[in-house]
């Protein structure tokens, strides 16, 4: 005799009935359903609304949402003057970042200066800073100037 699908049935024991809770005091699970008493998952529906919920607390994910991405912790932040600022000074003056700070065109000397070749430079000026971009350079250079790389920024890569 053969035994076919429909025949097969789990071991004893191995399955039991399901619980049925909130069917009178009689059953032994009636009044609260195992669920306890007052608070979030005493309530009917889903206890909690999603996997990433905390209680009603501000979520972590907004919390720190803006932290995500690169932060490079090396970086040095220049101040950056261009060529068309620096036209502003008599021919032949020394420009430093004091000079600089002195014309109101800086804030403060915390961060290193880059001068940046935007703009045409007409007078010859002797210009100190931190960091030279190429074509500040050869401007600098061309209208008959010199270029003095100051202070420890000239040590580091370019920014």
């Amino acid at each position: 005799m053969s035994i076919g699908a429909e025949e097969l049935k789990p071991d004893r024991g191995a399955t039991h009935a399901k619980k049925r809770v909130g069917r009178g005091n009689g059953s032994g699970h009636g009044t609260y359903s195992g669920k306890g008493l007052k608070g979030q998952k005493s309530r009917s529906g889903k206890n909690k609304p999603y996997d990433a919920f905390e209680g009603g607390q501000f979520p972590t994910s907004r919390k720190y949402h803006t932290l995500r991405g690169f932060n490079n912790k090396w970086r040095v932040p220049f101040q950056p003057i261009n060529l068309a600022a620096l036209d502003r000074f008599e021919d032949g003056a020394s420009v430093t970042p004091e000079t600089l700070i002195a014309a109101g065109m800086l804030r403060h000397l915390r961060e290193p200066v880059k001068v940046l070749g935007n703009g045409d430079l007409t007078k010859k000026l002797n210009v100190s800073a931190h960091r030279f971009s190429e074509t500040a350079k050869a401007k600098i250079e061309q209208a008959g100037g010199t270029v003095t790389l100051i202070g420890p920024a000239d040590e580091t890569k370019d920014a």
